[in-house]
C-alpha cells in the first residue's frame, strides 16, 4: 500500500526545495508483441462537452493537428467510469469502438483479468456530482484515481505512462504525494491545462533564461477552475526565466472592490500591479468588452467597475522576487492574455493564448499531443511540476479568499525545476 509517509520519507518533501530536472524514465512502456499501444482511461463522467469528451475521444477517432488528420497508434481496450449522468456517452462509445467499461480501477488496467494489460493510464478527474469542502473546492477524486493506478503499478512491479487531466488535487498535500509517488515508482507523469499547449498570438514563448520583473494575465471564468488555467499561463512563461523555477514565497487573494482599489494604487509595490501589463493584456484580447455603440474604445475604469461584477485577483511573489498577478475579469474579457516585463526591455512582451470554439476545440487536441508523446515514448515533455505548483497556487487563492483575503507566506510551494528550452505550444 502506497502512503504519504512511505513516499516522501523515500524521496523527500517537494515542499522543503528539491529540484527536478528532466530525465529520461525506465518505466517500460513498450507493447506488448509489437503490437498497438493500449491505452486505459479513468475518468469521473463522459458526456458531451466533459473532459472526457474532449480528451478520451481523442484516441478513439484521432485529432487535427499540423494540417492533417492524426491517429494515434493507440487502441483505448477498457475504462472506468464513476458517474453515469442521464446524457452519458460512456456506454455508446464503449459499444461503438469495442471496449469494455469495468467495475473498478484495478479491473480497467488489467482488463478483467489478473494481469496488467495496458500500456498508459489517462486520468480525467474533470465534471460529475461531487461535494464542495469549506473553501468552496470541488473535492474530484484525481487524487484517488492516481492512487489506485500506482497501486496496481506497485503490485504488478511495473510502471507506466500516466496523463492527469488539469490540476492534480484540490488539496496540496495529495498534489504533493502524488508527484513523490510517480518519482517513487518511476511513473512517466504528465498533467495540466490545455492553456500552455494551445496557439499564442503572437507566436512567442518567453525568452530563455530571460531576466523578468512582473508578469500580469487577465483571464476570464471563476475560482477553483478557470483560475488554475489562468496560472498555468503565467507558469508556462515564468518557468523559462533567468535561474529556472524557483517556487513562490506568499500569495494573496483579493475579491469584488479590494480588486479595484489594488488596481487603483497603480504598481505591485502599492498592493496592485503594473498598469502597463493590465492594459497590454487588455489589448491582445480578442473579447474586449464595449458600450453598446461597439465603438472600439478603450474600457474605462468606471465601465470596468459597471460590467464585471465579482472581479477576482491572485497576487504573489516568486521566491527569486518575480512579481505575478492573475485577474479573473467576466464582463470584460472572455479569454486568456499575459504580458510580461523584462528586465533588459522597455516595450512588454504580450500574448493571447488561442483558444478555438466549441465543438472542435482543438486546444484539446493539442494537450492530447502531448499526452501521446508521454505515453509513447516514456518521456513527458515538461515537468510535472509546473502543473504541481499551479496546483498549489489554486489552493493557496481559494484558502486567503476564505481567510477574509490574507496574505499566505508559502513556504510549501518552494518547487525548483528547469524547464525545457525548445518551445512545447502549438505553432503550425
Amino acid at each position: 500500500m502506497i502512503t504519504r509517509r512511505t513516499a516522501l520519507g523515500s524521496l523527500g518533501a517537494v515542499g522543503a526545495g528539491m529540484t527536478f530536472l528532466p530525465a529520461a524514465s525506465r518505466a517500460d512502456t513498450r507493447p506488448a508483441n509489437g503490437k498497438r499501444r493500449r491505452l486505459a482511461i479513468v475518468t469521473t463522467e463522459w458526456r458531451y462537452r466533459s473532459h472526457a469528451w474532449h480528451m478520451g475521444e481523442r484516441f478513439l477517432v484521432g485529432y487535427p493537428i499540423n494540417g492533417r488528420w492524426h491517429r494515434p497508434p493507440l487502441d483505448v481496450v477498457s475504462a472506468y467510469v464513476d458517474q453515469f449522468p442521464k446524457n452519458d456517452l460512456s456506454r455508446k462509445r464503449a459499444a461503438e469502438f469495442g471496449f469494455k467499461i469495468h467495475p473498478t480501477i484495478a479491473e480497467a488496467l488489467r482488463c478483467g483479468g489478473d494481469k496488467l494489460a495496458v500500456d498508459a493510464v489517462l486520468i480525467i478527474g474533470e465534471h460529475g456530482n461531487y461535494p464542495r469542502n469549506k473553501l468552496g473546492q470541488k473535492q474530484y477524486p484525481r487524487y484517488e484515481f492516481f492512487q489506485q493506478v500506482a497501486k496496481v503499478f506497485q503490485k504488478e512491479g511495473r510502471s507506466l505512462p500516466i496523463f492527469n487531466d488539469k490540476h492534480l488535487s484540490w488539496r496540496w498535500e495529495h498534489a504533493r504525494e502524488m508527484v513523490d509517488t510517480a518519482r517513487k515508482l518511476k511513473i512517466p507523469f504528465l498533467a495540466g491545462s490545455s492553456l500552455p499547449v494551445t496557439w499564442r498570438m503572437p507566436a512567442f514563448d518567453m525568452p530563455y533564461g530571460a531576466e523578468v520583473q512582473e508578469i500580469v494575465c487577465v483571464a476570464m471564468g471563476g475560482i477553483d477552475s478557470y483560475d488554475f488555467h489562468a496560472l498555468e499561463t503565467i507558469q508556462c512563461l515564468a518557468e523559462r526565466r533567468r535561474g529556472g523555477e524557483t517556487g513562490v514565497a506568499w500569495l494573496q487573494a483579493l475579491r469584488g472592490d479590494a480588486v479595484w482599489k489594488a488596481m487603483d494604487t497603480g504598481s505591485f509595490a502599492a498592493g496592485g500591479w503594473s498598469p502597463r501589463l493590465f492594459e497590454a493584456c487588455l489589448c491582445r484580447s480578442q473579447t474586449l468588452a464595449q458600450p453598446e455603440s461597439f465603438s472600439h474604445r478603450h474600457p474605462t475604469p468606471r465601465q470596468m467597475r459597471d460590467w464585471v461584477k465579482q472581479p477576482v485577483a491572485y497576487r504573489f511573489e516568486y521566491s527569486d522576487g518575480l512579481k505575478a498577478t492573475m485577474l479573473l475579469l467576466n464582463g470584460l474579457v472572455g479569454d486568456f492574455t499575459v504580458a510580461a516585463q523584462l528586465s533588459k526591455q522597455d516595450e512588454p512582451l504580450s500574448t493571447l493564448f488561442y483558444l478555438p470554439p466549441t465543438p472542435n476545440v482543438t486546444y484539446s487536441a493539442a494537450l492530447m499531443s502531448k499526452a501521446e508523446e508521454t505515453f509513447l515514448t516514456g518521456r513527458p515533455p515538461y515537468p510535472v511540476e509546473r502543473t504541481l505548483l499551479t496546483t498549489g497556487l489554486v489552493a493557496a487563492g481559494m484558502q486567503s479568499l476564505a481567510e477574509g483575503q490574507k496574505q499566505l507566506r508559502t513556504p510549501h510551494l518552494a518547487v525548483r525545476y528547469q524547464a525545457p528550452r525548445e518551445p512545447t505550444f502549438a505553432r503550425t
